[in-house]
């Protein structure tokens, strides 16, 4: 197997032990990733099993359809990742270039449609803070909702951003022909990244949008 030169670091003996360490602190990474969204899942969960009522009418305000549009969006992102990462494997930098581009317009797309939905947050009155207003005897336990909406969703969108930005600079770096078979590390862990963020959202969208529809 060809290297790329310019791609082995100089504390590595090949691209094979390079790839080994990259793989493993992504996986180190993502694990604490884990424990960090596990940690406000059980804040969020824990605040819902004593707030039961005002959760549920809070959840009201969250469109399950909306919900629904964006998960659709991000797995279809995870379709077109995957095909990168394929793409990359094979050294096919046309194709590589084209999943790429779809998943970040995918993934703008997502945060078009939250940026949205947090604009009629705005509007209902129902951001924490100064202005925040809610009918009935709950709006205390009421804003603890969304408090945990805004810190759930607002965490998932910073990490889209941070992944959009990545998958920038990997397609200009596509485009001038830097992964081959040979050497493509960087698009799997992306999509080792971009594939853990797509999961995340998967848990929250039942948890802030589903748990309580029928009530």
């Amino acid at each position: 197997m060809s290297e790329a030169p310019y791609a082995l670091q100089e504390h590595f003996r090949d691209l094979e032990q390079q790839k080994d360490a990259a793989t493993l602190g992504m996986w180190i990474f993502l694990v604490t990733e884990v424990m960090f969204f596990g940690g406000v899942m059980l804040s969020y969960s824990t605040a819902r099993y004593l707030h039961p009522a005002a959760f549920a009418a809070a959840s009201h305000y969250s469109d399950p359809l909306i919900g629904a549009i964006n998960t659709a969006v991000l797995i279809c992102s995870s379709l077109t990742m995957a095909l990168a990462v394929h793409a990359s494997q094979l050294g096919e930098r046309k194709p590589l270039v084209g999943y790429l581009a779809a998943t970040i317009v995918l993934g703008c797309v997502f945060l078009a449609v939250k940026a949205y939905e947090w604009s009629h947050k705005f509007h209902e009155h129902v951001v924490p803070g100064y202005d925040f207003s809610f009918p009935g005897p709950e709006a205390r336990s009421a804003a603890l909702y969304f408090t945990h909406y805004f810190a759930m969703t607002g965490l998932h969108a910073l990490h889209m951003v941070i992944g959009v930005a990545v998958l920038g600079v990997l397609l200009v770096r596509a485009w001038k022909g830097r992964y081959t078979p040979a050497y493509h590390t960087p698009v799997e862990l992306s999509g080792l990244y971009w594939h853990f963020v797509d999961i995340v959202w998967i848990f929250l969208y039942p948890l802030l949008y589903l748990i309580d529809i029928h009530r």
